[in-house]
């Protein structure tokens, strides 16, 4: 009776994590494989008959300056998206952790952003930047100061893209680092204050330790989601932008490899790349996170 009940677990157990599994392997885990394939072709006239090529694409890759110039792209990107975020995200958490009157109506309006839709969220903000009409140099003009080139100027085009991930999102981090927050059992705060600790003390000493987990998600997936920036790069510098090889990312790269100039395999090694360069980063965080992250 004891090895059949462990088997019927065991059943149900595999039953119920199957479909997370199947999802998995389908949509990540074989993809990645047809993707490394793919690396060591050439692309054959219209998608058919790829040529095997072995390592050339990779001897190109190394030689590609625009594909280092996309690389460190990317990287600054998201040295400019994730710590600001992740910043901003902590402040209102706490802010809308705290009883404030009307806070749930502030959680949903911090949220919408990350419920809009990319494409229209990056329109919106492509108005916003407009050199003629837009709003932002429209406020500029009443107040005395000239107008910017938000999106065409090489210099800032990247610091315009990272405004508009860090809006889009700030809100999602929010919840997340809120629900670690109110996991906190109210006992320790009030301990903390009979023994004379200030909110500052407070909240070095209970809040940041407690929420350690959390923030640590946050950067790992954050960090995941800026490396694959495309949406709002795509949308805002064109291939003729002047700011267009200061802006452009290695998934924007690679959708043009891929599908403007139909080098299927080249793509992928651009691909290769990036999933390389993720995983370092993300082993890196994983034996960092012994120094600062606590589980008790």
């Amino acid at each position: 009776m004891t090895n059949k009940k462990k088997w019927n677990e065991y059943l149900w157990g595999w039953a119920l994590v199957a479909p997370t599994i199947i999802g998995l392997m389908v949509l990540n885990i074989i993809p990645i494989f047809q993707t490394l394939k793919m690396s060591f072709f050439k692309s054959g006239d219209f998608g058919q008959n790829d040529i095997f090529i072995g390592f050339d694409n990779y001897k190109r890759l190394i030689q590609d300056q625009q594909v280092w110039q996309a690389t460190w792209n990317t990287l600054k990107y998201t040295l400019l998206v994730v710590p600001l975020t992740l910043v901003l995200a902590l402040v209102l958490a706490t802010l809308l952790n705290s009883r404030i009157k009307g806070k749930h109506i502030y959680r949903t309006i911090f949220f919408l952003p990350m419920v809009a839709a990319p494409a229209a969220v990056t329109m919106v903000w492509k108005w916003l930047y407009n050199t003629d009409f837009g709003l932002i140099n429209f406020l500029l003009h009443k107040i005395g100061l000239p107008g910017i080139n938000w999106i065409e100027n090489p210099a800032i085009a990247l610091y315009s893209i990272a405004v508009i991930g860090i809006w889009s999102t700030v809100g999602y981090s929010m919840i997340l680092i809120l629900a670690g927050l109110q996991e906190i059992p109210k006992d320790f705060y009030e301990s903390a204050t009979i023994d004379g600790a200030s909110a500052t003390k407070q909240f070095f000493s209970i809040t940041l330790p407690l929420i350690s987990p959390t923030l640590f998600f946050v950067v790992v997936t954050s960090i995941i989601q800026a490396m694959q920036v495309f949406d709002a790069i795509y949308l805002m510098e064109s291939i003729t932008s002047p700011a267009y090889n200061k802006t452009v990312s290695l998934v924007y790269l690679f959708y043009n490899n891929s599908f403007k100039y139909a080098d299927q395999g080249y793509g992928s090694t651009i691909v290769m790349l990036l999933l390389f360069i993720i995983l370092i980063i993300t082993l890196i965080q994983m034996k960092v996170q012994k120094k600062w992250v606590h589980y008790n």
